[in-house]
């Protein structure tokens, strides 16, 4: 993977960033995602975020290496600290982290978020999180794509502000509005593999003692596997 060629994960974080927006690329890297955009003409110009010194020298080094100079900032900082409110942000990318590392986050930086048209975020699991703090902070889901590459599976979400009061169901939370609707078969395949992890991890816990814990646990899964069998095998609302 390069500048050049994303790999497909990438390449479809890119496909929902805005024509000529000001890109915020949070954990960005060796920059590859803004500088595959501002090579396309895609952006207006683009700051790559990384908190992690060697990541952030590979990012400077990628960013010379394509000329790329006057569109792209390479910053060191953690989170969202990489954006000034007077760099006009209108789209943020964060993709490859964990979808609660992603929410905390949005969370620790939600002030800079003012004037952002789009967020665009792609959790490697757990992107429930993602959707409670969109609910939570007047940012509703506009899209979702699931794909599968290399064996594993991802989720793409896309967040645009909200003027009115954000909610989802049990299910939309856990498992996405738009991707229940569609179904594909990579969200079978998913969902399948997750129903069947929680049976194994349910079933191991029956010569367990019984603590209050472990019960509570027990409820937990069985409510998740009741919700997912639901939508694989029975109705979708």
């Amino acid at each position: 993977m390069n500048a050049q060629q994303l790999s497909e994960r990438l390449k479809r974080v890119a496909a929902y960033v805005p024509p000529d927006a000001i890109l915020a690329d949070i954990g960005s890297d060796h920059a590859y995602l803004p500088c595959y955009l501002a090579l396309k003409g895609n952006i207006q110009k683009g700051i790559a975020g990384e908190v992690v010194k060697g990541p952030y020298e590979s990012a400077r080094k990628q960013v010379q290496q394509e000329g790329l100079g006057k569109i792209i900032e390479v910053r060191l900082a953690n989170g969202l600290a990489a954006v000034d409110l007077t760099d006009n942000v209108t789209a943020v990318t964060i993709a490859g982290m964990g979808g609660p590392l992603i929410a905390s986050i949005l969370d620790e930086g939600k002030e800079k978020l003012a004037g952002v048209d789009r967020l665009i975020l792609q959790p490697n699991v757990h992107a429930k999180a993602i959707r409670e703090w969109g609910a939570a902070n007047g940012w509703k889901i506009t899209e979702e794509e699931i794909l599968k590459e290399n064996d594993k599976i991802y989720e793409i979400l896309v967040l645009e502000p909200s003027s009115t009061p954000v909610s989802y169901t049990e299910k939309d939370l856990l498992m996405g509005p738009y991707l229940i609707k569609e179904k594909s078969p990579v969200f079978i395949e998913k969902w399948d593999r997750e129903t069947s992890q929680w049976k194994r991890i349910l079933l191991s816990m029956e010569s367990t003692e019984q603590t209050v814990d472990i019960l509570a646990k027990k409820q937990e899964l069985i409510n998740k596997i009741q919700l997912t069998e639901e939508v694989l095998h029975g109705e979708n609302t």
